[in-house]
């Protein structure tokens, strides 16, 4: 592992600053800690709100990650409480957390972390904490405690396993007493992680890096062969779309589900015993709040529905075998070994599915290489795992502030022609409400529009059956499914009347206004089946039921694109998929519609732009947001009951009407 530590950038002086320096290298460093995991602290002496010198811990505080901390993020402690909360035999979670509050010189300070006790009572200025992948893999074997001391020697105190938090205080504090802490590198935690210390912030930054390179150096000298290499997989995107619509269904509500087909991910779906392996536990217990403590495991050709459904089943069975007063959690999994296919990550949102993707990515990685170095991987019983998964201190991290869900969490769109406009606003309004929108479009500023509120942009020619193909098999391929289409691509050809009508204008404009959307169907269909509750929105236009003279091809097209929904429509009812279209008119905020081509259209009508603007029946301006807010409750549960529509968004039509 390589020392980052770069003296010209240190800060000098300032001990605060010093730890934010040396924090922040240990969390760009994902083999140890990852997504919030380990914590770090300094002791140092500031003034109080009466200019009273007073000694404190800033410590991690909770919410906070060390990849990107800032001062703020190490809420100040005084030391005396947390002193005295260490002499107590006993404390409760909700205790300890009331009293570290208590103990903040700043009220509005972020919590202290459930380690700060820890950190207190070791005497070292500088406190380094994490949960490094070498130091478990050495500790989660049936050898762990051998391997330990062959690797170490005497260099390192060695602390059993117990509970984070007060129990572990209370065992570090034993575990040090009267010794020399200048006569060791460090402190291990069976089956949780390291901990070095010392008064300047350099060395203990140093020793971290020291005593990991050790352990990955002892490692890579047990191991035989390397066992990351790369292993053959299938693709399957059909069968990854039926595990995550399984996964979904006992979650109750849609999720992500990511495909990780790297070496690691696909050495560990093709690996020996698979089966055997995913029952044994995480990389540490930490893992769990974020992982439960099990993945899915799907044979390779498996029903992805009958095993995400014996999962949740055993998952129950261990909540009754260990809960005393606990309320159950969902039971599905985060994460699955999808045997000789890679491994799959669900999340209710994107954060969330890449959080668990990192995570299950470092532990195929360290339970291999603990398999193949030391013949077997050992992770905690299931009792000392339940206690983690279902620790108030640890639920509360991720409950904190949990808002009412939006109608499209979880669920991926589609929406074509959105670089601009109508498509545009489609997309937005869905990512608005929760949805990981994919915006195709044949203008290069799809990519950048997309990225503007978080979505994927995707250049793409969707006359082109090729392209439509690649389009939707990168989709799944990356989110697991569609649940979403809004297929809105299109052009308004030139006017002309049917006499004069060139054959080039009609082609054109039906073979993008019509049979794209034709092709598109075709190729996503298959998926939107599925998806979670399934839903089609075709953008058509008020000339469907209103046509103008000389808008034949246009028209025409359009006409046909209605028929194509109501047909859709039927088709896809039994299968739970409801296909609706949309007929907007007299949207002007959009780059068709220049300042001086409203101008000239409004003199036609002997009308002001404003007045033309409103020339409906309800004298109300439509714009680009009114569709994409019509669309996405379209595609919404609040229209779960509707299919075969045309709902119009014109203000009222008297031609129509």
């Amino acid at each position: 592992m390589k020392n980052l530590y770069d003296k010209a950038e240190a800060p000098a002086n300032d001990d605060l600053a010093l730890r934010v320096y040396t924090s922040r290298l240990l969390g760009q460093e994902a083999d140890l800690v990852l997504h919030g995991g380990g914590n770090t602290s300094v002791k140092t002496t500031v003034k109080d709100f009466f200019g009273n010198f007073v000694e404190v811990l800033c410590v991690k505080g909770s919410g906070w990650d060390l990849a990107t901390i800032e001062k703020p993020g190490f809420p100040a402690v005084r030391m005396e409480t947390l002193l005295k909360l260490a002499e107590l035999d006993t404390l409760s979670d909700a205790d300890m957390v009331e009293q570290q509050r208590l103990g903040l010189l700043d009220p509005a300070a972020p919590n202290p972390s459930i380690e700060a006790i820890v950190h207190a009572v070791i005497p070292s200025k500088y406190v380094d904490h994490t949960h490094a992948d070498a130091i478990l893999a050495l500790t989660n074997n049936p050898d762990g405690k051998k391997h330990i001391k062959e690797c170490f020697g005497d260099s390192m105190i060695v602390v059993p396993y117990v509970m984070p938090g007060f129990v572990l205080a209370k065992a570090v504090q034993k575990a040090i007493a009267g010794k020399d802490l200048s006569k060791y590198d460090g402190m291990i935690l069976m089956n949780h992680g390291i901990f070095t210390f010392d008064d300047d912030a350099k060395k203990s930054y140093d020793l971290m890096i020291k005593k990991v390179t050790e352990a990955e150096k002892y490692i890579a000298k047990h191991l035989k062969d390397n066992p990351i290499k790369k292993a053959k997989h299938s693709t399957d995107l059909l069968g990854l779309a039926a595990l995550r619509k399984a996964v979904s269904t006992e979650r109750g509500t849609a999720c992500i589900a990511k495909l990780s087909t790297t070496k690691a991910a696909t050495a560990f779906a093709a690996a020996d015993k698979l089966a055997n392996i995913c029952k044994k536990g995480p990389v540490t217990p930490d893992h769990t709040i974020r992982t439960k403590r099990l993945p899915l495991y799907l044979a390779d050709g498996g029903d992805a529905q009958k095993a995400a459904t014996k999962y949740s089943k055993d998952y129950t069975s261990y909540f009754d075998k260990h809960a005393t007063k606990e309320t159950i959690l969902d039971t599905a999994p985060r994460w699955a070994a999808w045997q000789n296919h890679g491994v799959v990550s669900f999340g209710a949102t994107l954060k969330e599915a890449n959080v668990i993707a990192d995570i299950a990515e470092h532990s195929v990685d360290t339970i291999l290489k603990t398999e193949h170095a030391f013949g077997a991987w050992k992770a905690l019983p299931a009792k000392d795992l339940f206690e983690i998964e279902y620790w108030e201190l640890e639920q509360a991290k991720l409950n904190k502030g949990n808002a009412a869900t939006p109608p499209h969490q979880g669920k991926v769109a589609l929406v074509t022609g959105a670089a601009a406009g109508i498509g545009f606003a489609c997309a937005e309004q869905l990512a608005l409400q929760g949805a990981t929108v994919i915006g195709a479009d044949l203008n290069p500023e799809i990519i950048e529009a997309m990225a503007s509120f978080g979505g994927l942009g995707i250049v793409a020619n969707l006359t082109d059956d090729a392209a439509i193909k690649d389009l939707v098999e990168t989709i799944v391929s990356t989110y697991g499914g569609l649940d979403i289409l809004v297929s809105n691509a299109g052009i308004f050809t030139a006017g002309a009347y049917l006499e004069d009508l060139e054959q080039s204008n009609w082609e054109k404009s039906f073979a993008v206004n019509l049979t794209s959307h034709q092709k598109l169907l075709r190729e996503t269909i298959p998926f939107i089946k599925l998806g979670l509750d399934g839903a089609i929105v075709l953008v058509g236009s008020r000339n469907v039921n209103a046509p103008g003279a000389g808008a034949a091809s246009y028209s025409c097209a359009k006409a046909g694109l209605n028929q194509l929904c109501r047909v859709a429509a039927l088709e896809l009812a039994p299968e739970g998929v409801r296909c609706n279209i949309i007929h907007p008119d007299a949207v002007f905020d959009t780059k068709l519609w220049t300042p001086e081509n409203l101008k000239r259209s409004a003199e036609r009508y002997g009308l002001t732009v404003e007045e033309y603007k409103t020339r409906n029946l309800l004298k109300t301006e439509i714009k680009s947001a009114n569709i994409g807010q019509m669309v996405s409750a379209m595609a919404s549960p609040l229209f779960g009951k509707t299919t075969g529509a045309q709902i119009p968004v014109d203000g009222g039509n008297d031609r129509i009407i």
